[in-house]
């Protein structure tokens, strides 16, 4: 016996504290395991003046009378006497039980003012900039969980979706993956905590490099290639860095960095590579299929949209001029800019700032400037997609036999040839 009373450990008694559904989830949790959430079902009720009760009868009154009594211990242990003191019945466990109900969670009529609350608190809930994802979806989740306690039904699915609509913009092809490959109706929310949380590492690293780059570009002088006539063998940390004695790579003058060259904005590059990688440039791709003014030419390697047909734009600005070099160093003039609109699949896109070109054969759209405007660009298995912020995906293409990936519009011309 000794050694039994020895290992018994008291259980931890759940303290209420004013936030009944989280009480009520603990005591009830509770009770259950150990066997007791019978007597607060169903209760018991004393025998009637002069009733004669059999053994059995006697035996199993007085056993559910001991499991109320070990009941109440608990209840009164978990609930402060200030409040005890304010509850009337508590004769038996249940009655206790139900007082407490009836005060704190309250009937129909209280709960659907409380619920109403909560649905507005659903409705306007939105990630903050620099929230992480494990406290959004804590907050989500807390809401969530007080409505179903009230009786509302709130599925996975519905809070799946609400997560999706409200998480920042910098999720937003994240979410544009996530509704393209998976089914959001059997998306359960530990999957999705899951995925997102696999990005947001990704983010913080890939700011934490962003921040090492910065550090170390401030430390050597500035970002770009450069060339220092100092000759030592490293500076050490703290030592002021003379820039004087840099040598820019662009017009091998001292006193900067070749991304701070004057000279270095006079020219927009198409692409700057040897002259015998130049067939890896776009110069000139045969589409049989369309007419060549149809096709757009996606391009990571060119710096601005470039068209070759003045009657391709919508308005065009004449007094612009520019040069443009190729990848066997020759240069092209630039003789206006202005906006293109493209019919895409029944849809009208406005591409803006685009330079014309004479003779140029093939248009091509800037990857590096879609990105600027904020696009997002995913390549996945042959296929383009590019997804609007706001709008989701509004263009895709496969991938050409040739490896390229071009776009067939038809292109509405306002400009008069």
């Amino acid at each position: 016996m000794a050694a039994e009373s020895s290992n018994f450990t008291q259980p931890c008694i759940p303290k209420f504290d004013g936030d009944y559904e989280h009480w009520n989830m603990l005591m009830k949790n509770l009770l259950r395991s150990k066997e007791y959430w019978s007597v607060i079902e169903t209760g018991y009720a004393e025998s009637a003046p002069g009733e004669v009760l059999t053994n059995a009868q006697r035996k199993t009154l007085e056993e559910t009378k001991l499991k109320d009594l070990k009941v109440k211990n608990y209840l009164f242990q978990s609930i402060d006497k200030s409040i005890l003191k304010k509850i009337t019945q508590k004769e038996t466990a249940k009655q206790l039980w139900d007082s407490m109900k009836v005060k704190y969670q309250g009937n129909a009529r209280v709960q659907r003012p409380q619920l109403q609350i909560l649905r507005r608190n659903f409705e306007v809930l939105e990630m903050k900039l620099g929230e992480s994802v494990t406290d959004y979806f804590g907050k989500v989740m807390l809401v969530a969980n007080d409505m179903r306690n009230l009786g509302e039904n709130m599925s996975d699915v519905k809070i799946v979706e609400m997560i999706l609509c409200t998480l920042t913009k910098k999720y937003n092809y994240i979410i544009c993956s996530i509704e393209e490959l998976k089914d959001i109706n059997h998306l359960s929310m530990d999957e999705l905590q899951s995925s997102l949380l696999v990005h947001e590492q990704k983010f913080r690293k890939n700011e934490g490099d962003d921040h090492a780059l910065r550090v170390y570009d401030e430390r050597v002088g500035g970002k770009g290639r450069g060339r220092s006539n100092y000759r030592g063998r490293g500076r050490e940390r703290g030592q002021v860095f003379n820039r004087a004695t840099v040598e820019c790579f662009k017009c091998h003058k001292l006193g900067h960095f070749q991304y701070e060259c004057p000279t270095l904005n006079k020219e927009v590059n198409y692409a700057e590579l040897n002259e015998e990688d130049e067939m890896l440039l776009m110069s000139y791709i045969e589409v049989h299929e369309v007419k060549q003014n149809d096709a757009w030419f996606l391009d990571s390697g060119c710096s601005n949209h470039i068209c070759g047909y003045r009657g391709m734009f919508t308005n065009l600005d004449e007094s612009f001029q520019h040069s443009v070099k190729l990848g066997n160093n020759s240069k092209m003039s630039v003789v206006g800019k202005g906006n293109v609109k493209l019919l895409l699949h029944g849809i009208n896109h406005i591409v803006n700032e685009v330079y014309y070109v004479l003779k140029l054969k093939n248009n091509l759209l800037s990857i590096g400037q879609l990105q600027e405007k904020g696009l997002a660009i995913l390549i996945q298995k042959g296929v383009y997609k590019i997804y609007h912020p706001e709008k989701g995906l509004i263009i895709q293409t496969q991938m050409s036999a040739n490896r390229m990936f071009i776009l067939l519009a038809q292109t509405q011309a306002q400009v008069p040839v």
